[in-house]
């Protein structure tokens, strides 16, 4: 019989000393369990109710929690534990642990011989660390990822069985395995793990330039004119697609100014989240999403476009808004003043990946996407709340000329602009919150400027020199 414990795919495993385990005890202060002694009281709990009330707190202030076989082969504490980032030492020969098909627990548990019991207190401190850590982290991304609710224990289950049937489109095991987890990998967008953006793997050379044009009609004097101008010079640049959401037919082609790079004229659906719609015309990762009255230089997107290459899972752009608790009214508020925090970057001028059109339109529940076409000019709220929520990070905002302002929407919506459309915006952010049942967005005060951005020196040394002219 080997005594030997798996743990973290057989790494930090060590033997246990010659002399018997019992004799260790807990008499050296300096081996004593100082967080994992609470846990041997685990082994009462299911033979002792009237400790499960202190389960809870135990558990949080535990690193190692013990898992024995309650009444059958496994236990309710181990999905106690998980949620915890209490350690799962499980003590249960023979238990084939949950989604273990994909999921690999050996990042997250460690597997013992319920007849080595005595062997654990030796056992757990040859773990390093830095491993104990990694474990901890792990079981809060499977936690949050794969059980924190019923409807995801359902849907993990339906996805893996999905993979087995169509097995050419199934997942790798990586995606179960590595943030944001495999659910929120689709299948039907790529199988393969560079197409992704969570990884940062060869990010996007190049962009998409997608402008929204809700205009009835294109004149010369339009900004939609400067905007092409100015985006399809930039260096970057692949393509620009003008998404034409009014009722009357677009200019033809001869009144469209001519550009270095494609310029395509798409048909939407006249719905306000067409935008985000997963076109195939689309041809690179990167997109620029833009609003026909945004106005930016070439330098603007070159720098924008830079940073996003180091940040391609998050929004990256220009005009910020952000969210807060009003505790007065007992409800979130929206605000669009300049302050040094804001939680989202619109999409009126802003880089992301195009992946997010396929969650936008295939992962969302369809009545958040009906909700903003409802409400009236809230897809780009939306979107914040849909990329914090996979990423649990906050957008980028980078370095802007001058402050962006929101046109009004030209959908008969009965939105004007002013108090009217602020307060209409303010219910959406609301409404999308009670639909994802917490606030996903996350506050940051990080704003990112080119080198020398400012500085007195000579214009000469600084790459992004139109940046500073108003």
């Amino acid at each position: 019989m080997t005594s030997r414990w798996r743990a973290q795919g057989g790494e930090g495993l060590c033997r246990p000393p010659a002399r018997s385990p019992g004799a260790q005890g807990s008499r050296s202060g300096r081996h004593r369990w100082a967080r994992t002694a609470a846990a041997s009281s685990a082994l009462k709990e299911p033979f002792e109710p009237d400790t499960a009330v202190a389960a809870p707190p135990l558990l949080h202030n535990s690193t190692f929690c013990i898992i024995p076989r309650g009444r059958r082969l496994g236990s309710f504490r181990f999905l106690e534990a998980l949620q915890a980032a209490c350690i799962p030492v499980l003590l249960s020969n023979g238990w084939e642990l949950p989604f273990s098909e994909v999921i690999d627990w050996s990042k997250a548990a460690i597997v013992g011989d319920e007849r080595l019991l005595l062997q654990i207190p030796s056992t757990v401190r040859c773990i390093h660390r830095d491993k104990v850590l990694a474990f901890q982290q792990h079981t809060q991304f499977l936690w949050e990822a794969y059980f924190s609710s019923v409807e995801k224990i359902v849907q993990t289950a339906l996805e893996i069985i999905k993979d087995r049937v169509f097995g050419r489109q199934s997942r790798p095991k990586f995606f179960w395995n590595a943030l944001p987890g495999g659910l929120l990998a689709l299948p039907e967008y790529s199988t393969h793990i560079p197409d992704f953006p969570f990884y940062h793997l060869h990010p996007s050379s190049k962009f998409t330039a997608l402008i929204r044009a809700m205009s009835p009609g294109i004149s010369l004097s339009q900004p939609i004119l400067k905007l092409i101008q100015a985006v399809s010079t930039s260096q970057y640049c692949s393509q620009v697609l003008v998404l034409w959401g009014s009722e009357k037919s677009p200019p033809p082609s001869g009144k469209w100014p001519r550009t270095p790079v494609p310029l395509t004229v798409i048909h939407g659906r006249r719905k306000i989240s067409d935008r985000f719609f997963p076109y195939p015309a689309v041809g690179t990762d990167a997109v620029l999403s833009l609003d026909e009255h945004a106005s930016l230089s070439t330098s603007e997107v070159d720098f924008a476009f830079v940073v996003w290459r180091s940040f391609p899972d998050r929004i990256v752009g220009f005009p910020m808004r952000s969210h807060f608790w009003d505790p007065g009214q007992r409800r979130w508020g929206f605000t669009s003043k300049w302050t040094n925090e804001f939680s989202m970057v619109l999409t009126a001028a802003a880089f992301y990946h195009r992946y997010y059109h396929s969650l936008f339109t295939h992962y969302l529940p369809a009545g958040l996407r009906e909700l903003s076409d409802q409400l009236g000019d809230c897809e780009d709220i939306l979107m914040n709340f849909l990329v914090s929520a996979v990423t649990r990070l906050p957008p980028v905002k980078v370095t802007q000329r001058k402050q962006h302002k929101e046109a009004a929407p030209q959908q008969s919506t009965g939105i004007s602009g002013g108090p009217l459309r602020f307060s209409q915006r303010q219910a959406c952010v609301n409404r999308f919150a009670a639909g994802f049942g917490y606030m996903p967005l996350v506050h940051s005060q990080l704003r990112l400027d080119p080198v020398l951005f400012k500085d007195q020196v000579s214009v000469l040394r600084k790459k992004y020199r139109q940046l500073e002219k108003q």
